[in-house]
């Protein structure tokens, strides 16, 4: 757990203009039992995330980590987390997995430390159904990894056309243009793809809906539901339409 990591950094890399501190841990458990209908376990390779989505409902974690710093400041890198994972795949029952469910398995720390790719290596001898969510292009790296698998499903989470939003709710997070293209060379090399529109944000419906139609198998849709963590957003950048009447 990120609690046991030492407190300070052993490293620090920017996204942007903000410094992101890396600390480089050794996890007690990998593979997690969910709560998330269809799906039996969840693996997350890091604690934080470096995208900083502004609705984010993983800064709950903070509760548990002891970090202080602001979200998306800082990743704990589970450094042994493709080990322990193998040795717990020997002993849990097959079913659903999800890589990630309070982190992103892509995000940029990922391109160094590769933590998430050596866990799908560990994933591949066993016959599981996993289920990946990023925000991030970097998935491309790893399609060779993703045809090993028995059975897996990428889902690309877009959840506007228009980047000047994306900018406001995901500062960090790729561009929209990206992980659409993302979307697109995954289902040319034959892998199953869903986009993941939520939370919805502020955007033109038909646009967006034309944008994933080629490319998605699947689109799953989910309102916002932590405003109270972006009302403020809403309000400063004239976008009160936006917001639900019911939980206003």
């Amino acid at each position: 757990m990120a609690r046991d990591a030492e407190r300070r950094p052993t490293a620090c890399y920017t996204v942007g203009d903000v410094p992101i501190a890396i600390r480089e841990i050794a996890a007690r458990s990998v593979l997690s039992k969910s709560g998330i209908p269809g799906i039996d376990y969840c693996v997350n390779p890091y604690t934080g995330c470096a995208h900083a989505c502004r609705y984010c409902y993983a800064t709950f974690m903070k509760r548990f980590t002891g970090h202080s710093e602001g979200w998306g400041t800082f990743v704990d890198v589970k450094v042994n987390a493709p080990q322990l994972l193998a040795r717990q795949l020997r002993r849990a029952r097959p079913g659903t997995i999800m890589l990630s469910s309070v982190t992103d398995p892509y995000q940029p720390v990922e391109a160094r430390y590769k933590v998430t790719r050596s866990c799908l290596e560990a994933l591949a001898p066993y016959p599981v159904e996993v289920h990946m969510l990023t925000k991030s292009p970097l998935v491309l790296r790893d399609v060779d990894v993703l045809k090993k698998l028995r059975s897996v499903s990428v889902g690309i989470t877009i959840t506007t056309d228009d980047d000047r939003v994306r900018r406001l709710f995901e500062p960090q997070a790729p561009p929209i243009a990206r992980r659409l293209r993302a979307l697109k060379e995954l289902r040319q090399q034959g892998i199953p793809t869903y986009a993941f529109v939520g939370p919805l944000l502020p955007m033109n419906p038909e646009v967006l809906a034309r944008a994933l139609l080629p490319y998605a198998d699947s689109v799953l849709i989910d309102r916002m539901n932590y405003v109270s963590k972006t009302r403020a957003l809403y309000h400063s950048h004239g976008l009160e339409q936006w917001l639900d009447d019911g939980i206003y």
